[in-house]
């Protein structure tokens, strides 16, 4: 029996009522895990959750798991070899990254569905046996609608909850022996289909640094991220490892790097794969580290990403190949990456250019672009910064910012949580509060009446020790498609939808997959 009819017999069990389904679910399961060239895991949903069907939103969240006696200060070794400085009580832990700038905690994922007002609806728990993430990582679980609208996707950790420094460790078969996390642990593609069931298949991209997004398309996952975090630059076992990668489903682990190579392989300086800020008449700077890339979009058959993050290479939105043709295995060391006409050229680290902070992106149509811009994590920015939601438009053929959308997010204003403090952190001295600084992820839909209404999760600065760790928001605003600048715009506003709870996370957004099985059309 081949995979796919593997495949097909399995996903033929979720019609049965749902006692019949588990059971036959569970039986096919034994048979694919027994297949050696076969890699995936999967979990059924728990009993009672309703999963997906209909215009639904599903945001990714993750809960802090930790307690008080996992840490003690004075006392645990950090993975990096210095002594932590504060307990594992919540959110005090996150001091610890003031002193490890590798500092994370493994904790479970949900996907929460919402309606479009916020209301939840229902809480589907990710197995941690198949994957987790790192609190407070916050450019991780990113969440995207595969081809078709069967199924969402998102990236992880096998990794045990509670675990330390894991989103820098190594990953099989890229160690790098200078990264400080001495440790080695894959990296996971999550898969939820409209039924509620969940998938898992391990990675091994993105060795001392972590996945961001990934899209399914064509029978291949297309993910972004970024790689390396140890003190040797260039070595090629991290340099191939980071940027944009593809990796067939049930294809093994090990995934291709995409992008033409520039500069000189284990050159510390200017070896990188996709693009290069060479090519911008800039000089080479350290290697791996120009394609840090964060959001990921497939829309009309093209990939795009955007960097937002990191001192090298350049913060803009980036088209990957040919428009209307997706990199292939076969194409992916001759695929060029290059920055969308019109958009920053601006080197991340400039001090007398604008510097932009892109992260998610979502295309309305050909010519109108959405950018969510994360701000610059800096408490006194934030009001006057580059965050919030960006407006592109394609004029000729380049790309221009109409205008960014920001009131109603309350740039720079802290707010209070629940059970979150609001004093002072001694650590840091700013005050512990979050307050808005701009936007992460994204997702939208287009109105029948000529708007467009687009959500999103929020960034924020505040005094504690990882601002990742920063209970954020979900917010949502609608745009008049055919607006052209700020003037008309003046009207639109954002509203809070949800937030998050002290001690969670409001990760990615999608809108929900089709509730259909997903398997049945692999």
């Amino acid at each position: 029996m081949s995979i796919h009819r593997l495949i097909e017999f399995r996903s033929c069990a979720l019609f049965p009522p749902f006692g019949l389904a588990r059971i036959v679910r569970s039986a096919a399961l034994s048979i694919l895990l027994l297949a050696p060239v076969l890699t995936a895991q999967s979990e059924p949903k728990p009993s009672g959750f309703p999963g997906f069907p209909g215009e639904k939103l599903v945001v990714t969240e993750s809960v802090y798991a930790g307690y008080p006696s996992l840490i003690v200060p004075g006392t645990t070794i950090l993975p990096t070899g210095v002594v932590a400085i504060a307990d594992g009580g919540f959110p005090e832990v996150f001091n610890n990254a003031t002193v490890d700038s590798s500092f994370g905690i493994i904790s479970p994922i949900f996907l929460l569905e919402l309606t479009d007002r916020g209301e939840v609806l229902g809480s589907l728990p990710v197995p941690t046996k198949l994957m987790t993430t790192s609190f407070s990582s916050k450019s991780e679980l990113g969440v995207h609608l595969s081809q078709g609208d069967l199924a969402l996707t998102f990236m992880g950790y096998v990794a045990p909850v509670n675990t330390l420094d894991v989103s820098n460790s190594n990953t099989p078969g890229h160690f790098d022996s200078s990264n400080p996390v001495p440790s080695t642990y894959q990296r996971a593609i999550g898969i939820a289909d409209g039924f509620g069931d969940v998938w898992s298949q391990p990675v091994n991209a993105y060795s001392g640094n972590n996945g961001r997004g990934v899209i399914l398309w064509n029978g291949a996952f297309y993910m972004t991220g970024n790689a390396g975090n140890g003190s040797v630059k260039g070595l090629p076992q991290i340099v191939d490892n980071t940027g944009v990668q593809i990796l067939q489903i049930f294809g093994g682990s090990d995934s291709t790097v995409v992008g033409q190579l520039q500069g000189t392989v284990g050159a510390s300086k200017g070896f990188q794969y996709g693009y290069s800020v060479t090519q911008y008449g800039y000089p080479a700077d350290t290697s791996g580290k120009d394609d840090n890339f964060r959001g990921i979009a497939i829309f009309n058959g093209t990939l795009y990403v955007s960097k937002g993050s990191g001192g090298n290479g350049i913060n803009t939105v980036f088209q990957v190949g040919t428009t209307g043709v997706l990199p292939t295995f076969a194409t992916a060391a001759t695929t060029k990456i290059s920055i969308l006409p019109g958009f920053s050229t601006t080197l991340a680290n400039s001090t007398t250019g604008k510097v932009y902070y892109p992260f998610g992106i979502w295309f309305a149509n050909p010519s109108t672009l959405y950018v969510a811009d994360e701000g610059d994590g800096t408490l006194a920015d934030a009001a006057s910064g580059t965050g919030g939601l960006q407006k592109w438009v394609l004029v000729g053929n380049a790309w221009q910012l109409a205008y960014t959308l920001t009131a109603g997010l309350n740039l720079g204003q802290a707010y209070t949580v629940p059970g979150y403090p609001t004093g002072i952190n001694p650590v840091t001295g700013l005050n512990w509060a979050p307050a808005p600084d701009g936007l992460r992820q994204i997702t939208g839909k287009v109105n029948g009446n000529g708007t467009v209404t687009i959500y999103a999760v929020t960034s924020t600065v505040s005094g504690s020790g990882d601002q990742g760790a920063d209970p954020n928001q979900l917010v949502v605003i609608t745009d008049k498609l055919s607006a052209a600048n700020a003037t008309e715009a003046a009207s639109e506003k954002f509203k809070v939808l949800r937030t998050a709870e002290s001690g969670t996370v409001l990760r990615g957004v999608s809108f929900a997959p089709l509730g259909l099985p997903f398997f049945t059309h692999f």
